[in-house]
């Protein structure tokens, strides 16, 4: 009980420095994840035209997926340097995958019939692009920005090592000074920042379904 208390006055003496710290996280994370959006999309529908450079697109961004993430910020530091820049061109790179990744398999697995009803309307490649594919990938898309959004949100933690800042800074402080109090404000603070961006976006996925395809989701449930 005294250490449950003890935690709850750290948090409020502290309140002010977490929730700006919690902010430095957001921006970090949504910079990272707004420029792979902008870079993963484009790449993915270009590899569904492009069948043939499918492999090695995804084989180039998956390779930034296997290298550990903290090798990776350490290996940025001599051409980007420190602070927010390397962070989020790192974060970046971890966030290309699963877009690139479910904006390819959104747009291969429409029904090439609603493609070819598209052509028989008169519509160019553009204008089936943009009002058939993209609208009906869409929550697969959703999908992969969702994970990448998760995903970035506990590795920008790492990000404090290269003085980004973030809720990170009072994790390893906390593990420094042998402070349990210290890493539960930075972590906690993470946690909730993760599950509730994972709600969100699982919320703006759901309703970007299709009216049919959520129907038929609720009547096998």
């Amino acid at each position: 009980m005294n250490n449950k208390a003890s935690f709850l006055e750290f948090i409020g003496g502290r309140y002010v420095e977490i929730l700006e710290l919690a902010l430095q996280h957001i921006q970090i994370t949504g910079i990272a994840v707004g420029f792979a959006i902008l870079i993963g999309v484009p790449l993915g529908i270009m590899i569904t035209r492009y069948r043939n450079t499918s492999n090695l697109v995804l084989g180039i961004a998956n390779v930034f997926q296997t290298v550990p993430s903290l090798a990776l910020f350490g290996l940025v530091i001599p051409f980007l340097g420190v602070g927010l820049t390397p962070s989020v061109f790192v974060l970046f790179l971890y966030a290309l995958l699963p877009i690139i990744k479910n904006t390819y398999i959104g747009i291969s697995n429409i029904d090439p019939s609603t493609i070819e009803a598209g052509k028989g309307m008169g519509m160019t490649g553009y204008q089936i692009l943009t009002q058939v594919e993209v609208p009906l990938a869409l929550p697969v898309i959703m999908g992969g920005i969702r994970i990448s959004t998760v995903i970035n949100i506990g590795t920008a933690t790492i990000a404090s090592l290269i003085g980004a800042g973030g809720l990170g800074d009072l994790i390893f402080k906390g593990i420094s000074m042998y402070n349990n109090n210290l890493i539960l404000a930075g972590a906690i603070p993470t946690a909730l920042l993760a599950l509730s961006m994972d709600a969100i976006l699982g919320f703006v996925e759901m309703m970007l379904e299709p009216k049919g395809r959520r129907k038929m989701k609720k009547t096998f449930v």
